[in-house]
């Protein structure tokens, strides 16, 4: 069960990483990318970043290998902007959560 600071922590590397994702000129990195989910363990050492995208799952993997090839970066930044005694190592993780929701949403405005 995460405490409360460890979910306020989670709330200010998920804004601060979305930032940053902005800001990323990668190629692989590209269209409407979200972050559906982020774990980040109770010692701050590890996280698990979500991503999604909602032109479809193969773009969601093309931006995991470009965000993954840029955790070094990543990782620095989060370190400068946010005041912490250890900076997480990132895992980004592709996600279909965007194109599934846009689905259901097309699906429910058919019933009607």
């Amino acid at each position: 069960m995460p405490s409360y600071r460890t979910a306020r922590m989670s709330e200010d590397v998920k804004r601060e990483l979305t930032d940053i994702m902005r800001i990323l000129k990668d190629p692989r990195i590209t269209g409407l990318l979200s972050i559906v989910k982020l774990d980040l363990a109770s010692d701050y050492s590890y996280c698990k970043v979500y991503v999604s995208s909602l032109e479809g799952l193969e773009n969601a993997q093309g931006a995991v290998e470009g965000l993954t090839s840029a955790a070094g970066f990543i990782r620095r930044e989060i370190g400068a902007r946010l005041k912490m005694r250890r900076t997480p190592e990132f895992k980004f993780i592709a996600d279909n959560g965007i194109e599934r929701s846009a689905e259901i949403g097309r699906i429910l405005d058919n019933l009607k």
